[in-house]
């Protein structure tokens, strides 16, 4: 049996989540609603993270531009997507929503730009 302390992150309330895995599956305690059960087994299984950046821009109006993952990517590829996103240089105009990567470190993720330049 293994069992993880955490703090929801999927709403505002914060609840304090005891999950507990055995051998009959997942399960979560002291969450006040769906999404805290939802979040408390992801985490066990396979913790997610949407990944926020900047990347340096050729020919911009500003040096960079802010980027975001379209999807959580797993936390263990965090590394990999923020050593992409460190060697990308897009040449500007960049738009809001424009894909500058359609596969981010392999995640089948995409990066989004989240500003125009």
């Amino acid at each position: 049996m293994k069992t993880q302390e955490m703090i929801c992150i999927r709403c505002p309330m914060g609840c304090q989540l005891t999950v507990t895995q055995d051998e009959n599956g997942y399960s979560v305690t002291g969450n006040t609603c769906r999404r805290g059960e939802e979040y408390g087994i992801q985490e066990m299984r396979c913790p997610m993270r949407v990944v926020t950046s900047s990347v340096k821009v050729t020919g911009g109006q500003r040096p960079v531009c802010s980027v975001k993952t379209a999807q959580a990517v797993p936390k263990s590829e965090i590394g990999a997507v923020l050593g992409e996103i460190a060697a990308l240089r897009p040449s500007a105009p960049i738009h809001i929503g424009d894909v500058l990567a359609g596969d981010i470190a392999h995640t089948g993720v995409a990066l989004i730009a989240t500003a125009n330049d």
